[in-house]
């Protein structure tokens, strides 16, 4: 789908307010503009006047628009580490693990739709999309969490194509073209969010798992 560029209607300026609240809403207002302008179409400007606040006011919570986008990336993958390293240590069978990281993952992004629209849909070479050695690290260890799990299925016997490697990536590639698919072509009529992630998860192991 090709995102329609929209006039910001410029907000009336603000008053200060609590620092993590109003570093929340620059945060907010952000993830619109990067995801309707793109990374070379935002600017400082343009998120200090959807927020309401002046340029330098801004600026006090962060340097340039590239930490505000890095921290909304850390801010995402951050939390998809928590839930995938929380269920990993709960005592339940490898394969409900893995559907619950799953579920997890797609459920965050459907819910948070710019947040994952910048973290896994921006083009870097384009948008200049977030990468440092931080959040290449979380991302690392939010997938290790998960490779580990349906590393559990194979070691149990249970995965009946291919191996461990093969097998997660094409779990995790399906589940990221489900929600890719729904954030980007809301045109079409989609049944319900629930529905579709179990019906997908329903599919997908009945054909890598033995029976």
């Amino acid at each position: 789908m090709t995102l329609t560029a929209v006039q910001p209607v410029k907000s009336a300026r603000k008053a200060k307010g609590d620092g993590h609240l109003r570093r929340a809403e620059i945060l907010r207002a952000a993830e619109t503009i990067f995801v309707r302008d793109g990374y070379q179409g935002a600017t400082i400007r343009k998120i200090a006047d959807e927020v309401g606040v002046s340029s330098t006011a801004l600026y006090m919570h962060f340097r340039d628009k590239d930490e505000i986008l890095l921290e909304i990336a850390e801010t995402m993958v951050g939390q998809l580490l928590a839930s995938n390293t929380e269920i990993a240590g709960r005592p339940l069978d490898a394969v409900t693990k893995v559907r619950l990281m799953l579920a997890a993952y797609m459920r965050f992004g459907l819910e948070n739709p710019n947040a994952y629209r910048l973290v896994y849909l921006a083009k870097s070479d384009e948008e200049g999309g977030p990468q440092n050695e931080r959040l290449t690290d979380i991302s690392a260890r939010c997938y290790e969490a998960f490779h580990g799990a349906v590393a559990e299925i194979e070691a149990d016997g249970r995965l009946g194509v291919g191996k461990s490697d093969i097998a997660a990536h094409v779990l995790w590639s399906a589940c990221h073209g489900l929600v890719a698919l729904r954030i980007t072509r809301t045109q079409l009529a989609w049944e319900d969010n629930e529905v579709l992630m179990s019906t997908m998860l329903d599919g997908i192991f009945d054909g890598l798992l033995t029976r």
